[in-house]
């Protein structure tokens, strides 16, 4: 999948109006600053490395937070009427959403992702970028928190557990948190749950959107008819 300079604009354009929106002074004018500052990164960087996992192209980093935004407010509502408990303000939801993979834009230094120039690990891996060896390591929800940290843009409570832990039991290092055995460890606060939801539904809709593309692109093979009289040889000769 690839975007339009025009699209890639808008999102943009979008992207600063939730903050506008959402966040109030002075954060909002902390946030806008940072992304002012790595603009050309956040334009341009992806959402992911390899195209089967979600938005592997330039501008899709912006087009996955967007969408995120977007369905954790979705959510938010659908616990509403279930009758579940928020406990949570807009503002942290949608902060936390917008902030939860700043770590892919790397350290404001470094980028995260280089475009991948081998074409055999383009073509038979699907890797259209590589991870910057510049760049520390450090799990991205953690450069993200890092970042917000640098550039003294304070978090709240709910908004730290939220983007730490918005990976769910994918990540290992969370099960701490999601998998308790006694009441005192249980999860305090619902805007963790709906930001995971949020996010895996963001990045699930994405990939089915290039398994879409890639079905549509991909060139017809030859088809054969297989008789209930041919052989094993016979198979083999028709592949």
């Amino acid at each position: 999948m690839e975007l339009t300079a025009e699209q890639i604009e808008a999102n943009w354009v979008t992207h600063i109006k939730i903050v506008d929106t959402f966040i109030s002074s002075p954060r909002k004018e902390q946030l806008i600053q940072l992304l002012t500052q790595l603009q050309e990164v956040v334009l341009m960087a992806p959402a992911s490395s390899k195209a089967h996992f979600h938005n592997a192209f330039p501008g899709g980093y912006l087009d996955h937070v967007n969408r995120v935004v977007k369905f954790a407010l979705k959510t938010k509502k659908l616990w509403e009427e279930q009758g579940l408990n928020i406990d949570f303000t807009d503002e942290e939801l949608v902060f936390s959403a917008l902030t939860h993979d700043l770590g892919k834009l790397g350290d404001s230094v470094n980028e995260c992702y280089l475009p991948q120039k081998d074409k055999w690990r383009r073509e038979k891996l699907n890797e259209m970028f590589t991870i910057n060896r510049e760049l520390p390591f450090m799990l991205i929800q953690d450069r993200s928190l890092f970042l917000l940290q640098k550039h003294q843009i304070p978090v709240s409570h709910n908004e730290y557990m939220a983007i730490r832990l918005h990976d769910g039991v994918y990540d290992d290092a969370n099960k701490a948190y999601y998998i308790s055995s006694v009441p005192e460890s249980k999860m305090r606060t619902n805007i963790v749950y709906i930001l995971h939801q949020a996010d895996f539904l963001a990045s699930r809709l994405e990939y089915e959107n290039w398994k879409f593309e890639e079905k549509q692109e991909a060139p017809s093979k030859p088809k054969f008819k297989l008789k209930s009289s041919d052989g094993l040889m016979d198979l083999v000769k028709n592949l």
